[in-house]
């Protein structure tokens, strides 16, 4: 019976964790809807996590559209089907490519930034001094930046996605030979409002995983500086798993037949 009261504990193990980030994030949806307001904390966390991830999002889904273009073409000449290239370069970046990697791009820069930045903080008793304070850690710390996912990453995941398509629009035209105004037609035809609102969803949703496992994993970070770095690393883990489970879960609650 060892072998199954190893895996009854894991298994327990497991489903105590996915319960504590349940009411963790409940509690801090909760605390962006009551006083007080930390304005200055929301602004802050809006240029770091929206703003200042810009760029590295950009880049990103430029790259990515290019050589999905790239790729449906090459793979699309096996059946004589290059002139599919618009719409899947547009369906593949605005339904999945695009919300997805910005997602992993945000866990990457954002909850890693997070997770330390409040271990940190607890390591060093800052968070102790806020309690001291009368300043409730939740909503200082937690609050102002799944506020800022929330509203931000969609932005970044829309702006990922004219960029994304942007970049295989330009790789199709200058170096596959597509008529540019053709292009562009078959991308704005195929496109439905269902595939850009499960967009910004996805991006709305992986917002939120993504802060709330930075700010969960800081504030349940151990003494040192080992426990700053495990828990750092848990929540970018925890970031990207989840946020491509998110992706299955509402791909399939959007597009199931």
């Amino acid at each position: 019976m060892s072998p199954l009261a190893h895996l009854g504990r894991a298994v327990l193990a497991a489903l105590t964790s996915i319960g504590r980030v349940m009411i963790y994030a409940v509690t801090a949806l909760s605390h962006i809807f009551r006083p007080p307001y930390y304005p200055r904390e929301v602004f802050n966390a809006f240029v770091q996590i929206g703003w200042l991830s810009l760029p590295v999002v950009g880049l990103t889904a430029l790259f990515t559209g290019g050589a999905l273009a790239l790729q449906i073409y090459s793979g699309g000449a096996r059946f004589n089907a290059e002139a599919v290239v618009p719409q899947i370069v547009a369906i593949g970046m605005v339904r999945e490519l695009g919300p997805v990697m910005a997602g992993l791009m945000i866990a990457a820069r954002v909850t890693s930034s997070i997770a330390a930045e409040i271990a940190t903080m607890k390591v060093t008793e800052q968070i102790d001094a806020l309690v001291t304070l009368s300043t409730h850690p939740m909503k200082y710390l937690t609050a102002p930046r799944l506020l800022a996912g929330l509203i931000t990453v969609p932005i970044l995941v829309g702006v990922g996605d004219v960029i994304g398509v942007a970049g295989g629009y330009f790789v199709a035209t200058q170096s596959l030979g597509f008529n540019p105004a053709a292009y562009l037609k078959n991308t704005v035809d195929f496109l439905e409002t269902l595939d850009v609102v499960s967009s910004l969803v996805k991006g709305c949703v992986f917002g939120g995983i993504a802060t709330v496992m930075g700010c969960y994993y800081g504030m349940q970070s151990g003494r040192g500086a080992q426990g700053v770095g495990q828990a750092t690393k848990s929540s970018v883990e925890a970031a990207a798993v989840l946020i491509l489970a998110a992706n299955f879960l509402i791909t399939g609650a959007f597009f199931s037949v």
